[in-house]
């Protein structure tokens, strides 16, 4: 296991080099220039040095890249003042360090997607394993057919549909906003509410798929005849062998979902304009922000890879046949 997680991480490393080379790399492909947009109209050859100076941006891009990634682990000096590591300098737009932004930003981000994804693992677990044990009944039927019909759905149709008959019209729940719940628990859980919901919708409908197809499939595995054969009761059987078995697909489409709604937040955050990561990333990319933009691209891609490495290493803990050496 140690060396599993240990590759695993040399491997993230490598990932996130590759991240944010080609994130800096590409930012000075766009023609829009930072500097001239922060100097406006008026603006002098003399001023916009200045500028460039100021932001950092007029040396070589090679040696911006280097001082960048220097910065993060040993701190820079800027015209704003000194930047302790990690320094992922400061906004372009607001001259707002951009580490304590996304810090900033980042609970609503987190509480989103872990939210959300309790929601649809509960609900689309649930109703999978319903319509595998109602196998060939108009239970199953209705499950098989309306997750048919959600996967359809997308958010940025959904979303403002729930929030006209919810919000505005019956006024059951108020606008989606953030609290931070060490302030206001409930606040928090009723302020994300309606997001949460409408995130799990798609990704119910798949897992209810997904489960209900791994049940029946792990239903006619030996391991579990032969538990049937020993007089094992149905529902033993079910939940002792059937249900344990079919977690690994399970498991594996969960990672990768985990990581899709935390790198897809910006949708959903942009539907119920809550201020995460994905809302401050859209902004940045708008405001050619390059020091947001880094800054929300590796916090976000350390964070997905993390996910996905715990959930590689969850493999041996769901079934004792998957073991890591």
């Amino acid at each position: 296991m140690l060396r599993f997680l240990l590759r695993r991480s040399l491997g993230a490393v490598v990932i996130l080099l590759v991240i944010s080379a080609v994130t800096f790399f590409l930012f000075y492909a766009v023609p829009r220039d930072p500097a001239a947009l922060a100097c406006g109209k008026n603006c002098t050859p003399d001023a916009l040095e200045i500028i460039r100076k100021n932001m950092g941006i007029d040396k070589p891009v090679p040696v911006q890249y280097w001082q960048f990634m220097v910065g993060i682990f040993a701190g820079r000096d800027f015209a704003q003042g000194a930047c302790p590591a990690p320094c992922f300098g400061y906004s372009f737009a607001n001259q707002d360090p951009v580490w304590q932004t996304v810090v900033d930003r980042f609970p609503t981000t987190v509480s989103l997607t872990i939210g959300g994804a309790v929601v649809f693992l509960f609900i689309g677990l649930g109703s999978g394993m319903i319509a595998a044990w109602k196998r060939g009944t108009i239970v199953d039927k209705f499950f098989s057919s309306a997750s048919l019909v959600l996967s359809s759905m997308q958010i940025y149709f959904i979303g403002p549909l729930v929030l006209a008959l919810v919000v505005y019209k019956m006024e059951l729940l108020d606008q989606p906003q953030y609290v931070p719940i060490t302030e206001d628990p409930a606040g928090w859980f009723l302020g994300l509410l309606i997001p949460w919901l409408v995130v799990q919708i798609i990704f119910t409908a798949n897992y209810t798929r997904l489960s209900r197809s791994s049940m029946i499939e792990q239903l006619q595995e030996d391991h579990v005849r032969t538990a049937r054969a020993k007089g094992m009761s149905g529902k033993f059987v079910f939940f002792r062998y059937a249900w344990r078995g079919s977690l690994i697909p399970i498991v594996t489409i969960f990672g990768v979902d985990l990581g899709s709604l935390f790198g897809g937040a910006m949708i959903t955050e942009w539907t119920f304009s809550l201020p995460g990561l994905g809302t401050l990333a859209v902004n940045s990319v708008q405001n050619t922000d390059l020091p947001m933009v880094m800054g929300v691209m590796l916090f976000a891609a350390t964070f997905i890879i993390l996910f996905n490495i715990i959930v590689d290493a969850a493999y041996a803990f769901i079934d004792p046949r998957v073991r890591l050496a």
